[in-house]
């Protein structure tokens, strides 16, 4: 059986994307040429309890009192406290324009502490997940909206965090929120091309032809647009598919359907930049991993 999967092309350029060979964790063997994802449907069984996620709470930090100064390099993301005691050690460090190379000495978060010329931000780095419920909009301060999504990881921690893209209000699943700038910006940028899963349901059974056009690219109002993969997720249901996309356009998945005559009846982000909602409940939160952290700057 041929393994090369045929895809859509990049709603911006045009050209096709690359193809990788062999089948990959979620997809299933490729149906008539086509690359198939795999999304499993959750349990309705009602003897399935649900364990409540241990790290669902608050948590402190030091950054309102004095720390160490190995600790306040080490939360800026600089580098590790065992490597900042090297870089005092070795005079890189300054605090309030002072060369500091005294171990165990104790700064304050509004003191000026530089690492070799750069000043650092002692605001520990926090990465959430949250599984987003409908009717919540994503986004830090609007006025006019009844409920955002800051209300549901208010008091999660005391650093300012904010989400990183948008879901619709009418949109659930994955949503990433983080302090760090750098990340977010990376995992927004089309050029990184990270990768989203949808599952759709609609109003009506999708053609085959319907499935073929949105892999092979269709024109909308602000250019052309393509599925990097889709399939039915169940054979006996042709009103569910499952899409893989890279793009960030504004509400791109529901234009799609709506482009082809469809009505988009619930839209679920099952997969962002590696990362999934297993374990999490819907309106339920947890914050990474530090592997977890790691595979996403390296994306």
């Amino acid at each position: 059986m041929n393994r090369n999967y045929n895809k859509g092309r990049d709603g911006r350029s045009g050209s096709r994307s690359g193809v990788k060979k062999g089948r990959t964790a979620g997809e299933s063997r490729p149906v008539g040429g086509r690359k198939v994802i795999k999304i499993k449907r959750s349990s309705s069984s009602p003897a399935k309890k649900e364990v409540p996620l241990p790290r669902n709470k608050p948590y402190k930090t030091a950054t309102g009192r004095e720390m160490r100064l190995n600790r306040f390099i080490a939360n800026s993301g600089v580098c590790s406290r065992r490597e900042a005691d090297k870089f005092i050690a070795a005079g890189l460090v300054t605090v309030n324009g002072t060369v500091v190379t005294e171990m165990g000495i104790k700064v304050k978060a509004t003191d000026d502490v530089r690492f070799d010329g750069r000043k650092l931000n002692a605001e520990k780095k926090v990465y959430l997940l949250l599984n987003k419920p409908k009717d919540f909009v994503t986004t830090t301060d609007d006025p006019h909206a009844e409920r955002t999504v800051m209300d549901l990881v208010r008091g999660a921690c005391p650093e300012r965090i904010y989400p990183v893209g948008r879901l619709d209000r009418n949109t659930t699943g994955v949503l990433l929120f983080t302090n760090d700038g750098e990340l977010s910006d990376r995992l927004t940028h089309p050029s990184h091309r990270i990768k989203k899963i949808y599952q759709v349901s609609l109003d009506k059974a999708v053609t085959k032809n319907h499935l073929l056009q949105i892999a092979e690219g269709i024109e909308l109002e602000d250019g052309l647009i393509a599925a990097d993969a889709i399939s039915y997720i169940d054979a006996a249901n042709k009103a569910e598919v499952g899409l893989e996309i890279h793009s960030g356009r504004n509400r791109i998945v529901r234009r799609i359907f709506e482009h082809l005559g469809y009505r988009v009846k619930k839209l679920d982000r099952v997969y962002f930049a590696g990362l999934t909602k297993k374990n999490i409940s819907r309106g339920r939160w947890r914050f990474l991993s530090a592997k977890e952290v790691q595979f996403l700057k390296m994306k």
